[in-house]
């Protein structure tokens, strides 16, 4: 039940950042599922291994460049959704930006951390 509200939470997060980011479109609330679906599936492969091989620019730029992933795989995952678009790399940063906020403040209000 906890996942299945977690997965509905980032679609939300998704449509959300749709509506505020220039350059990133939905086409609908499926096509946000699908897209936080695959963002997550993206993140929790291929953004975990570039995460571990960038970690040295990471600590460098203050943790900074895991934006710069986090757009990527972003721009990634808008590949292989149909309705789910991102413009730009620009749009897929700020994208990346807005979307950790939105994810992160949604959580915290609907899911709040389990005491003991």
């Amino acid at each position: 039940m906890r996942l299945l509200l977690h997965w509905i939470l980032s679609a939300l997060a998704v449509w959300i950042v749709s509506r505020v980011v220039p350059g990133i479109y939905v086409s609908g609330p499926m096509a946000a599922l699908i897209a936080s679906a695959v963002i997550g599936l993206v993140n929790a492969t291929i953004g975990v291994i570039l995460k571990v091989l960038t970690f040295p620019l990471t600590i460098l730029t203050l943790g900074l460049f895991w934006f710069v992933i986090n757009a990527l795989m972003l721009e990634l995952a808008a590949a292989f959704v149909h309705g789910f678009y991102v413009q730009n790399f620009f749009a897929a940063f700020l994208g990346a930006i807005v979307l950790s906020i939105v994810s992160s403040l949604l959580q915290w209000l609907v899911m709040p951390r389990r005491r003991g």
